[in-house]
């Protein structure tokens, strides 16, 4: 295979079911003793004047990362996982016409935990014409081949009290397959959060501070603990208050464990954990029916109407 004759432009994408990662950051401002301000991205050490923290507004980032790798006779194709679980991408040839891959693009590959994984070996077809070219790779939380089991999930709420704000099908935002599945607990801001089944915490966000109904705005700017379980599902814990996440990446969690506090946070009409369990059905997050026991027993929700019944 000929080596592509010019740089190769990338471009990356994601998805990651009811919110895709972000990256948000704070800027601690102190003095010391002698008057000098500080700034810094860690909390400063001790101090006997004020801390002022400044919120960074987060932009979208990737859970994976194209990496190009220069060889003999092509570029290798890398697709880094940042996650601690499992994903799947697809790498596609975005822009030019002169590119062979091997295997042929687009290309799919599943990639472990925090792994990387040789997605195709890239070169041109015809070296006397132009090889610039433009690549995107989509990625998708989870391993498509995982097999759900039928598990009772266990109330993720730290509270006696029990009101559904929206079930499976609501039309407010229920209604696609990422979500169609997922139910909306309303809770007061700061009501404990626990995790329904024991698992590894996958991927978290806990700095956004905003909520609001422009989707455009907001959509992609809730705070959320995702975790991943041993049959492959993975448990979404959405809308979660400013700095409420109490996990960290790749710790493992049991059920009942408090994983946040619930908050209204990205695209909401007000407090509520949304709460929903995903598999990744080939590219594609899927949301799943669920059962769960709740405070004064099972829970059953109805697939039309978000209607809940014990």
């Amino acid at each position: 295979m000929r080596r592509l004759l010019a740089a190769v432009a990338l471009l990356v994408a994601s998805s990651a079911g009811l919110v895709p990662p972000l990256h948000a950051a704070k800027i601690y401002k102190w003095s010391d003793r002698n008057g000098v301000v500080h700034y810094g991205d860690h909390v400063p050490p001790v101090t006997d004047t004020p801390v002022t923290v400044i919120p960074v507004r987060a932009e979208p980032g990737a859970i994976a990362r194209l990496r190009l790798e220069n060889s003999d006779d092509a570029y290798l194709a890398w697709a880094d996982n940042t996650l601690a679980g499992p994903i799947e991408v697809l790498l596609q040839l975005s822009r030019g016409d002169n590119v062979a891959g091997e295997p042929a693009l687009p290309a799919r590959a599943t990639v472990p935990a925090r792994g990387s994984v040789l997605v195709s070996r890239l070169g041109t077809i015809d070296p006397t014409r132009d090889g610039r070219s433009e690549f995107r790779l989509e990625v998708v939380p989870g391993d498509p081949s995982a097999k759900p089991r039928d598990v009772e999930y266990g109330y993720p709420l730290r509270t006696p009290e029990l009101r559904v704000d929206q079930g499976f099908g609501g039309g407010f935002s229920h209604n696609d397959v990422q979500n169609r599945h997922a139910v909306d607990f309303a809770a007061e801001i700061g009501t404990p959060v626990v995790a329904a089944r024991e698992g590894t915490v996958m991927q978290v966000e806990s700095d956004f501070d905003k909520a609001g109904l422009n989707s455009e705005k907001y959509g992609g700017r809730a705070n959320f603990v995702r975790i991943l379980h041993d049959d492959g599902t993975m448990a979404m814990y959405a809308h979660l208050k400013t700095d409420g996440v109490m996990v960290r990446v790749g710790q493992q969690v049991r059920r009942g464990q408090q994983i946040g506090l619930s908050g209204n946070t990205g695209f909401t009409t007000g407090p509520h954990l949304h709460f929903a369990v995903q598999v990744n059905r080939g590219m594609q997050l899927q949301s799943i029916p669920f059962r769960m026991f709740g405070p004064e027993g099972i829970l059953r929700f109805s697939e039309v109407g978000a209607r809940l019944t014990r």
